[in-house]
């Protein structure tokens, strides 16, 4: 963690206001993780919080939706999805100039290595197993009954979507990059038609986004719902194996080239069986769409963490600037997918 520049004494004088029980001094320290928006450990003498913010500077419109996140974790309280309580939101930007809420602390670990060196080899395939269990409980929400039943908008989610983050990557285009441009126009041109599954998705559903018991292999909290719509839930799963088809360490963050057996990991499609087991599916067809449209994504994204690191927007901008050289990288795989199959 890194020392901010959050107002201290603003936060904690609207803390104290907004939230039953918190008492001063607090002591703040940034996370170094998350790109997208600020996230603060708020230390107190009785207990420790998390604060989570958008951004300074000029943002891209829908991004950064502190609000949306904290919607959706709240609805969540009490669903088999495991997610911190939420405190207090505020929407009020005079107090630290953009939108932020407060939510509890969580106790857990966080595996940045999918290779999962740092457990026991006999638990690693229990902690893939969970992984694929809680992202199937995800998608069979009910939205109706939690509250989220306009949480997206309804129609086609990958045509709207592909739509969406081809403008989200033209606004912070700052090269040519030609994989990434063939690969927009495959994925135009042959969106499957829409099959009408609708449900809630995380929309960065991924290893370093869930916190474990540190004891058990079981999630305790699943973070990060910035990205979160109603939408289609093979694009979830297939965000899942994208990710592990990357390179290792902590910039890929992915399982490429790992002997999985030899590691006591899930193959991907132990791990689609097992999502499809607890999801009630008997199989996936025409997966490949759904992985070249997780890499095209992923792409756009990590387009927009580099143009905020150039424009010195950035959570951590030297971070932002490493994860920008992996946009050509992503197309290029999202276009492997394809010609594979």
């Amino acid at each position: 963690m890194a020392k901010s520049k959050l107002d201290f004494k603003a936060a904690s004088e609207w803390a104290e206001t907004n939230i039953e029980n918190f008492y001063r001094p607090a002591k703040y320290t940034k996370f170094n993780s998350g790109q997208s928006n600020p996230t603060y450990l708020i230390e107190t003498p009785k207990k420790k919080y998390v604060l989570r913010k958008k951004p300074e500077g000029v943002l891209l419109k829908s991004a950064h939706a502190v609000d949306r996140e904290y919607r959706v974790q709240l609805a969540l309280q009490n669903s088999q999805v495991p997610v911190p309580r939420m405190l207090a939101f505020c929407a009020d930007v005079s107090v630290l100039g953009t939108e932020f809420y407060i939510m509890e602390h969580i106790q857990g670990i966080c595996f940045e290595d999918p290779r999962l060196d740092v457990v026991a080899e006999h638990r690693r395939y229990s902690i893939f197993e969970e992984m694929s269990n809680i992202l199937a409980e995800i998608h069979k929400v009910d939205l109706l009954k939690v509250g989220l039943s306009d949480y997206g908008p309804g129609g086609d989610y990958f045509t709207r979507q592909i739509t969406r983050w081809t403008k989200q990557y033209r606004s912070s285009e700052t090269d040519q990059i030609t994989s990434m441009n063939q690969l927009i126009l495959w994925l135009e041109g042959n969106t499957p038609v829409d099959d009408g599954k609708r449900c809630l998705v995380h929309g960065d559903f991924r290893l370093d986004n869930l916190f474990f018991d540190p004891k058990k292999n079981k999630c305790v909290a699943v973070l990060d719902w910035e990205l979160s719509t109603i939408g289609h839930p093979f694009a979830d799963l297939a965000s899942v194996l994208m990710q592990w088809s990357m390179p290792t360490g902590l910039e890929g963050r992915g399982l490429q080239n790992v002997d999985r057996k030899e590691f006591g990991l899930m193959e991907d499609k132990e791990f689609i069986e097992s999502y499809c087991k607890r999801a009630g599916l008997n199989g996936i067809y025409n997966f490949e769409f759904y992985m070249a449209f997780a890499f095209f994504r992923m792409a756009a994204i990590l387009q927009g963490v580099k143009k905020r690191g150039l424009e010195g927007n950035a959570s951590n901008p030297e971070k932002a600037m490493k994860l920008g050289k992996l946009v050509k990288l992503f197309s290029e795989k999202g276009i492997a997918v394809l010609q594979k199959n």
